[in-house]
């Protein structure tokens, strides 16, 4: 019952990243650097004199935003539903499709962005569900961290990125490999955020090999499993 009132919320709510300023600057009614050239170009009209000025300011753009999700058999009860949460990340306003990055891994990384791109939520997860031949199995997160930097990393990771990861840290490879991969992916990105469900059970610590390994590495480690979470996550991604 949850899990189905958390996917009608991701439905109608917007998680929104703040946007990342450029060097480029743009006309503006309002800013910090006087436009000298529209503003003496105004003046000609009133006869040299600069009645009205013109001001500048740094254009915005959307920050782009990774999104890695768990889909082992550990994870089957959130996977499912949090594919609603990637669908949602990327319905950020125009043009915000384009700076979100979807995959998925259980034993292999697969890119699902462009199932996820469908106006019908329906049917992008269904498109994304069937992408990916190893759900429900087992979990490699260090080889699939290792396949995206190195495969993925240069071409989505650009211009601010803001990675989340989510799993529960269940991990059947070498802690050493996740670790490692964990810290490369860390210094590519501009904030590094891994969300573990079952963080929201009371007494939980994190002592698995694979979570303790990459928790060093990380920015923020926060829960996913209820409505309340998810609402703490769009605030904190608000504040970013």
């Amino acid at each position: 019952e949850e899990a189905a009132r958390l996917k009608g919320l991701l439905s109608e709510r917007r998680l929104d990243l703040p946007p990342r300023r450029t060097r480029r600057r743009v006309t503006a009614p309002r800013g910090p650097v006087p436009d000298l050239r529209r503003t003496l170009r105004r003046s000609l009209a009133t006869g040299g004199e600069p009645v009205s000025l013109a001001w500048r300011k740094r254009k915005e753009k959307p920050r782009p935003l990774v999104l890695l999700c768990d889909i082992s058999g550990s994870m089957e009860l959130y996977s499912r539903v949090l594919l609603q949460l990637a669908y949602a990340l990327g319905r950020r306003g125009r043009g915000a499709s384009r700076r979100r990055e979807a995959f998925v891994f259980g034993t292999r990384l697969t890119r699902i962005t462009r199932e996820l791109d469908h106006r019908d939520v329906n049917q992008a997860l269904a498109r994304a569900t069937r992408a990916a031949p190893d759900w429900g199995g087992g979990t490699r997160i260090g080889e699939a961290l290792k396949t995206f930097n190195f495969r993925w990393g240069r071409r989505v990771l650009g211009q601010g990125a803001v990675v989340m990861i989510v799993s529960d840290g269940w991990d059947r490879g070498e802690p050493e490999l996740l670790a490692r991969e964990t810290a490369r992916l860390a210094r590519g990105c501009r904030r590094l955020i891994w969300l573990n469900p079952l963080l929201g059970i009371p007494g939980y610590e994190p002592l698995t090999r694979g979570m303790a390994a990459a928790l060093p590495h990380l920015d923020d480690f926060l829960p996913v499993h209820n409505l309340e979470s998810l609402e703490a996550l769009a605030r904190h991604l608000a504040e970013l």
